[in-house]
């Protein structure tokens, strides 16, 4: 049996059909699974030993669709579900099953502020998904499989963090989910004197460099008590995806907002302390199967304001993440 799964975007929500992707391989005999997505997402499926094709949309969409009914599939399990997923489903013409996206009842929640959401993670949804097929839930959590070479040897880090250190994931691809540099230096300040290893992509590095700088005035201005500087590393952009993984899965704990690299720690059975700013854990896509902790400010009127994120926050005040009470990730560690 062949069977194509179609999930374009991003890299949270790829790693999150992970469990989806081990259950059809596992759970049917002889059933080849192959995925279609984007072609910046290539490398998270390649080393996946579940997968036995990736196809990538490069071109246009007929291109993708002429390659796809190539393969001459036997069912699709949408992931994504959206115009273009629908559209790839018609041409194929062949049984199909999608995930329900529950946008409705996520309307409900940030407009009118009334929660209709089950209580379920998107994990599950995803699973439901693929139910038709017959596959279950096997109870284990996300996969992320690191290639070779990928991993990255603790030993080429300064001295100080050879026996453990704190993982903090400072980016994500909105604002609105993202603390503001004076928190994450608070945040910071609150973790030391434990080794940092502030995790992003490119565009994260000059906050991680902001952060550094101030920690460096910190530690010389304190004017309460002797202050010990954290060692600190910014691996923002100086590493890759497959390699910020590798850190993350060596780290004694994270601590991440609502983005990609706080699922590739859920899938090494990390305890996150997640950070939730106009986002909600409700929408489903907290940390799956794994210890954590949220921290949000509850009961303010205006949250979620987005199933996304905005670049700025819409009332001005940002008070989801002004208001966050840092000092619940030191007693606990």
């Amino acid at each position: 049996m062949k069977i194509l799964v179609l999930r374009f975007s991003s890299i949270g929500d790829i790693v999150l059909t992970t469990p989806v992707l081990r259950a059809l391989a596992q759970q049917l005999p002889g059933a080849a699974v192959h995925v279609a997505t984007k072609p910046g997402y290539r490398g998270l499926l390649e080393p996946n030993p579940y997968v036995a094709k990736v196809h990538c949309l490069t071109g246009s969409l007929n291109d993708l669709v002429s390659e796809l009914k190539a393969e001459q599939f036997d069912f699709i399990v949408d992931l994504h579900n959206n115009l273009r997923t629908r559209l790839i489903k018609l041409r194929l013409g062949v049984k199909s099953s999608s995930f329900d996206k529950l946008n409705w009842p996520k309307w409900l929640l940030v407009n009118l502020k009334i929660n209709r959401l089950p209580d379920v993670h998107i994990v599950q949804r995803y699973l439901a998904a693929a139910a038709p097929l017959g596959v279950r839930d096997d109870g284990q959590g996300l996969d992320y499989f690191i290639p070779e070479g990928q991993e990255v040897d603790v030993k080429t880090l300064p001295p100080a963090f050879h026996p453990g250190y704190v993982a903090v994931a400072i980016g994500a691809q909105h604002a609105t989910k993202r603390l503001p540099l004076a928190k994450l230096v608070e945040l910071c300040q609150r973790l030391a004197p434990r080794p940092l290893m502030l995790l992003g992509g490119p565009e994260d590095a000059p906050v991680a460099e902001a952060i550094l700088a101030a920690m460096k005035d910190v530690a010389a201005h304190s004017p309460i008590r002797p202050f010990t500087h954290s060692p600190i590393e910014n691996g923002c952009g100086r590493y890759s995806l497959h390699q910020s993984a590798s850190l993350l899965r060596q780290a004694s704990f994270v601590v991440s907002h609502d983005t990609g690299l706080m699922h590739i720690a859920a899938a090494f059975g990390k305890l996150i302390y997640s950070v939730w700013g106009n986002t909600v854990p409700e929408f489903g896509m907290y940390p799956f199967r794994t210890e954590f902790e949220k921290l949000e400010v509850l009961g303010l009127p205006c949250r979620p304001c987005s199933k996304i994120g905005f670049a700025k926050c819409p009332q001005g005040h940002f008070r989801c993440m002004q208001e966050q009470q840092l000092d619940r990730v030191w007693p606990s560690v």
